[in-house]
């Protein structure tokens, strides 16, 4: 999974309050999108579109709607994401030595 394109796909509002729906529901009609997300339907096509590109998402074709959920393995790796940041937050830093001035000649 590339790390960037997930991120990116993720830091817009929009695309996240699409992936914080589908963490919570499992599964969301592509046409629920816009109350959560306040957006008309192209717009949420748009965003869907981004998301999946990026792997964060896919859907399934039911009749005449597309159903989606996040994929296992992008959730998996913005979880892994999160858990090294915290770790990172909670560890003691690490104390640098001050470089000594440079002599002058």
């Amino acid at each position: 999974m590339d790390d960037i394109k997930i991120l990116q796909a993720i830091a817009e509002p929009t695309r996240l309050a699409i992936v914080r729906q589908l963490a919570s529901d499992g599964e969301v009609c592509a046409c629920d999108f816009t109350d959560c997300c306040g957006v008309s339907q192209p717009t949420v096509s748009h965003h869907l579109k981004v998301l999946r590109e990026a792997g964060v998402v896919s859907g399934e074709h039911r009749g005449t709607w597309i159903y989606y959920r996040l994929e296992p393995k992008a959730a998996a790796r913005i979880a892994a994401l999160g858990h090294l940041l915290s770790a990172g937050a909670r560890r003691e830093p690490k104390r640098v030595a001050a470089k000594p001035a440079l002599a002058r000649a």
